[in-house]
């Protein structure tokens, strides 16, 4: 083993060491101990090694960036604030000290990009490595899944599909402009936080985050809101990245659509509401589910479990 327990704590301790107001007690205790005077969001998620990320294709500073980037777009498809983290990690025990340290860089560049801080979490040994982050933010009123209403339109933060064409070309050496864009963005993706905060201000009536893929997320606001999405791809060929993100499917024989409806980990915002800061992709209407994503190829989206 290359380190020792009592020294990635020590180096954790150093570089998610906060003074931050609201934190009385962080890491170094059993429990951290933060004071709150609003309402709570709280969401985890876990990322495994093999499945979620490789350390053949990212490095540990991106890897933190990218699990922590889930964590905080969860809490901004809320309509909330991140604050606090706590991150527990799985180690297998053959990791260098430089390797955890740029891990738990990556962890902290990216919440304090939002203003949050870690205080807390639990070190084991296992079999692979496991990242599992849970962020804990301030809300005033959710916006939530269900409240989309006919006569809304649809709006994306940005345009989805940048991660899913890295994760196609990942493995081919391409050294193009917009192929180490892409590569880049399915390591560690940049997500628009403050277009959250924009969807949220500008009284968005649902939101989420694209985590999985613009028809699974559009398909779950119709359903929980009760009423049909209508998707218009000539409104996307519009969008400034468009015809970029075409360039590069092209040049791999891939349909762009698969990319653009299909993939997911962008972390791209879908709001529904009248006449917000975003890109109008489509409308609400009356009825069920979703239209105007009709591909050749049925979409090969991401599934947990198939």
């Amino acid at each position: 083993m290359n380190f020792d327990e009592a020294g990635v704590i020590a180096a954790l301790a150093r570089i998610f060491g906060t003074s931050q107001r609201g934190v009385e007690i962080g890491i170094g205790d059993d429990a951290a101990v933060v004071k709150t005077s609003e309402r709570t969001a709280i969401t985890t998620d876990i990322a495994v090694e093999g499945t979620h990320f490789s350390t053949q294709w990212s490095s540990a500073f991106d890897i933190g960036r990218k699990i922590t980037a889930a964590n905080l777009a969860d809490i901004y498809a809320m309509g909330g604030s991140p604050k606090f983290l706590v991150a527990a990690v799985t180690l297998t025990g053959e990791e260098s000290m430089e390797w955890i340290e740029d891990l738990a860089e990556g962890i902290a560049h990216e919440a304090s990009s939002c203003g949050a801080y870690v205080v807390g979490g639990d070190l084991t040994k296992g079999p692979c490595k496991v990242i599992s982050i849970t962020a804990i933010g301030q809300i005033d009123t959710a916006i939530t899944r269900s409240g989309a209403q006919a006569g809304d339109s649809i709006y994306i933060s940005s345009l989805p599909g940048w991660s899913a064409a890295g994760l196609a070309i990942i493995d081919k050496d391409l050294e193009t402009d917009l192929a180490l864009h892409a590569v880049s963005e399915f390591c560690a993706p940049t997500v628009d936080y403050s277009a959250a905060v924009q969807f949220s201000n500008g009284k968005a009536t649902s939101l989420c985050d694209i985590s999985d893929a613009l028809v699974i997320q559009a398909e779950q606001i119709a359903s929980a809101s009760q009423v049909q999405l209508s998707i218009e791809k000539d409104l996307i060929c519009k969008h400034p990245e468009f015809g970029t993100l075409s360039e590069l499917a092209d040049s791999q024989g891939i349909d762009v659509w698969q990319w653009i409806l299909a993939g997911g980990e962008d972390h791209v915002f879908l709001a529904t509401g009248k006449e917000l800061d975003g890109f109008r992709i489509g409308s609400v209407q009356s009825g069920s589910g979703v239209v105007g994503v009709e591909m050749k190829k049925a979409p090969d989206t991401w599934r947990h479990f198939n």
